[in-house]
């Protein structure tokens, strides 16, 4: 391999590495601690993904009785596995509790603290933290 190759293929690597760090963000960058909130509702999604595990609720709101799908994000795959999450711990139809963080921009989303299973969890009435990053630079 020449040179010129070698230094081709260092910069793209980096390049490409750089970008991940980039698109990683704050939590207060895009929540506020000061807005604790708890919803409880049905899981729809759940994307297991680097760099933060998604998942999407239907919450109903009590008063108007209308559904809004919220996402919750919560820590990286690996740090939720050393807290007992597995990939199959939700599942589409569940029905948890989140409590944790609104998001600054008053958008549907909310930075999980913790998850409380209910009896049609896989662990009922189980509450996992959610490696939120709330007080930390990730």
């Amino acid at each position: 391999m020449t040179i010129r190759k070698l230094a081709v293929l260092l910069v793209s690597g980096l390049g490409v590495y750089t970008g991940a760090a980039f698109a990683h963000h704050s939590f207060s960058a895009e929540f506020d601690a000061a807005k604790p909130i708890k919803l409880t509702g049905i899981v729809t999604k759940v994307e297991w993904t680097n760099p933060h595990v998604w998942f999407y609720v239907n919450v109903k709101d009590p008063a108007t009785g209308q559904v809004a799908n919220w996402g919750a994000e919560m820590g990286p795959p690996h740090g939720l596995q050393r807290s007992g999450w597995r990939r199959e711990t939700l599942k589409i139809g569940d029905e948890v509790t989140i409590d944790g963080y609104m998001a600054r921009n008053g958008a549907n989303r909310i930075n999980a603290r913790t998850v409380t299973l209910t009896a049609t969890g896989a662990r009922p009435g189980q509450t996992l933290d959610a490696n939120s990053s709330a007080g930390t630079t990730n």
